[in-house]
């Protein structure tokens, strides 16, 4: 299945590595002009942009803290004076610190919850006044996670951050479905990104995949993938859904232990 983008224009957050840079390619193989956002890794954000221009897409770069409304709003109007409207907006910028609730550095916490929340709702709410502006719908996918569901243990601000914004692409579904405006979430498991590597080792993550159901970790380009067909006109019915693409992670992979596994 290839996706048609043509003559769309996109922003993804969080888009210089990892999933948001997969899907930022992946917009750009269907024909959709596309902004590419960071906070600090500029040298990727730029790398990603020059492959999208190799495709014969335009695309600009935006170094910008989601935390910030301001800066988010401006992302928004620049992606419109650029490319002439914002048709698809992927929120996917995301931060995590990893501590007991008990023992969090509250700093950390409040930043999780800034950017993983506060910088979605300001995605979501800036891209949607601007597809209201232009009267002729578009479509939103909120990456969130597993988290949003499971309590995993040292991830409160982060659990409790996408949890929130689930509830809040729904919300923003049911007020914008007449406008043409879908909204949808998308939940990703284990996925194998730079951002892994700053609680894991290599090492400990090729032993722990060993335990998921599928014995592997996914990849970007699979989440891409799924967060695309949220996104194509052909998903057209489809708001206030969750796809989830977590290779397993929210069954009871746990019972399996006939197979030798824990």
């Amino acid at each position: 299945m290839s996706f048609d983008f043509s003559g769309r224009n996109a922003l993804v957050t969080g888009s210089s590595k990892g999933i948001g840079r997969a899907v930022a390619l992946e917009l750009a193989r269907g024909g959709a002009n596309v902004t590419v956002n960071c906070t600090a890794s500029t040298k990727e954000a730029d790398k990603v942009a020059a492959e999208i221009r190799q495709m014969g897409r335009k695309a600009i770069v935006i170094s910008g803290d989601v935390s910030s409304q301001a800066v988010v709003e401006s992302m928004v109007q620049r992606t419109v004076d650029e490319f002439g409207s914002l048709d698809l907006f992927v929120s996917n910028a995301a931060y995590s610190d990893r501590q007991l609730m008990t023992e969090a550095d509250m700093a950390g916490f409040r930043r999780t919850v800034d950017v993983t929340m506060w910088g979605a709702f300001y995605g979501v709410r800036a891209a949607s006044q601007q597809m209201l502006r232009q009267g002729k719908g578009g479509s939103i996918v909120v990456v969130s996670s597993p988290h949003a569901v499971i309590p995993f243990p040292t991830a409160m601000a982060y659990n409790m951050s996408k949890a929130a914004i689930d509830h809040m692409a729904r919300t923003a579904a049911i007020e914008l479905v007449k406008h043409g405006i879908r909204v949808n979430s998308f939940h990703p498991g284990w996925i194998d990104t730079p951002g892994e590597r700053k609680f894991f080792t290599d090492e400990q993550i090729a032993e722990a995949s060993k335990a998921l159901p599928m014995h592997r970790l996914g990849t970007s380009e699979e989440m891409a993938w799924g967060i695309c067909f949220v996104l194509d006109s052909r998903s057209a019915y489809m708001t206030g859904s969750t796809l989830s693409m977590d290779g397993g992670i929210g069954l009871p992979w746990w019972s399996n232990r006939d197979e030798g596994r824990p």
